[in-house]
């Protein structure tokens, strides 16, 4: 539902925090900050890039999806996403109603990585 744990992609490291005070490694909103800042759990295999709102999801996640995505089958996503907006060899992003899901895919075509975010394809920067 573009959310985790009821935090959204654009909320601020504070506000992550509080939530989640655990965190692996933080790296402060500035200008010389590597993809902006962040806050990553490591542990969790979930990362927060507060300066670019969005989230990423691993494979090692353990946590609940609202729809059982890491791990799915390229081919089986219809039902629950529709039509991807955009396709390419390797990920899918779909438009949704928060915002943006995009979705990586291994060899064997299934789901291992997750990011998602309230801004649009068209807007959305990631981290490389």
């Amino acid at each position: 539902d573009g959310k985790v744990n009821g935090m959204e992609p654009d909320f601020t490291q504070a506000q992550i925090k509080k939530a989640l005070p655990c965190v692996s490694r933080e790296e402060p909103e500035t200008k010389d900050s590597k993809c902006g800042g962040g806050l990553f759990y490591k542990d969790k295999d979930i990362y927060f890039y507060t300066g670019r709102d969005y989230v990423e999801i691993g494979p090692a996640f353990k946590g609940r999806l609202s729809i059982p995505l890491m791990g799915a089958a390229r081919n089986g996503l219809f039902r629950w996403l529709g039509n991807a907006s955009i396709k390419d060899k390797n990920w899918d992003a779909y438009t949704t109603a928060y915002g943006v899901l995009i979705l990586y895919f291994n060899k064997a075509n299934r789901i291992n990585k997750i990011q998602f975010s309230s801004q649009t394809a068209a807007t959305i920067q990631l981290c490389e």
